[in-house]
């Protein structure tokens, strides 16, 4: 058994695909089959079923996933402070968030950062939910992930940052543009444009939403916030996103964003392995982020 078998294995947990991680690694399907194989005549037992859509670990290889892949993060990250000791690199900070994430809570942020440290490597990963975030923090070989927060996670330490209230987003010449809030009344007739389905804040709208008793038709869905923003202006849909700055102003001359005060509020922010074992620079680019959005979305709103 070696560290390549685990690493492999944690990314195939991860993945639910052999022939996506062989992508990844730019090997064969049977390099990647060949890992696992091995690890599963260390063990003893069986660690993946194999499914027509793709593999999920078995109960054994849940266990094995959640002890090898918290490990192997801190492994990989000491591994990279190592090398940069060794040949005396300037560093590097590795994100992993959504798509429009970096537009709405860290453009200032960056320039920020980049100004004082202009030698340091910054890298995001782009994943589509909070849950892949997790998980490829997990994975090791990233610092830190932003994600819309949920309900705690084994093996990672989630810090609040931006508080966001929700807006029905419609078209300036929508009937319910005119409102100066929405009730949940007035959600019944729309026609609702999804969020994505494995979003944290899809299952935070969809259970309140259930709780109060409505149940808007929905015909579309999309990738991203921007997303719905873009054909909720269009007239194509009602789209219940959280209220971002950007949206607001005159970029957005045919768009309406109604209050909903009902809906209880999101908190976006950080997740990391840990803390205390973040390096200097990592920190001081979270610490960034928070005193940027702190003025953005308003000091009473900003760092948690």
């Amino acid at each position: 058994m070696t560290l390549d078998d685990l690493r492999v294995f944690v990314a195939v947990c991860r993945t639910g695909s052999l022939s996506a991680v062989a992508r990844e690694l730019t090997c064969t399907q049977s390099a990647v089959s060949q890992h696992i194989k091995r690890l599963e005549r260390e063990t003893g037992i069986a660690l993946l079923e194999r499914h027509p859509r793709g593999v999920v670990p078995t109960p054994a290889g849940r266990l094995l996933h959640t002890a090898a892949a918290g490990g192997l993060g801190d492994i990989d990250h000491a591994l990279r402070r190592l090398r940069e000791v060794v040949h005396g690199e300037a560093g590097s900070v590795r994100v992993t968030t959504g798509s429009t994430t970096v537009r709405h809570f860290m453009s200032g942020a960056v320039v920020d950062f980049r100004r004082h440290h202009p030698n340091v490597s910054l890298e995001f990963q782009t994943t589509h939910s909070s849950r892949s975030c997790f998980d490829a923090l997990l994975a090791g070989g990233l610092d830190l992930a932003w994600i819309t927060l949920g309900e705690p996670v084994r093996g990672i330490e989630q810090r609040p940052v931006v508080e966001l209230p929700w807006v029905l987003a419609v078209a300036a010449d929508d009937p319910l543009a005119a409102k100066s809030r929405v009730d949940t009344v007035d959600l019944a007739g729309i026609s609702l444009i999804a969020l994505p389905e494995n979003a944290t804040s899809r299952s935070r709208l969809d259970a309140w939403l259930a709780a109060s008793g409505t149940a808007p038709t929905s015909d579309t869905s999309v990738a991203d916030w921007d997303t719905a923003i873009l054909l909720a202006e269009l007239g194509l849909g009602h789209a219940i996103v959280p209220d971002l700055p950007a949206w607001h102003g005159p970029a957005h001359p045919g768009l309406r964003l109604v209050p909903i005060p009902d809906l209880p509020t999101l908190w976006t922010g950080w997740a990391v392995r840990r803390w205390d074992a973040l390096s200097p620079l990592a920190r001081a680019f979270a610490n960034t982020v928070e005193q940027h959005c702190a003025v953005t979305f308003g000091e009473g709103e900003g760092v948690a």
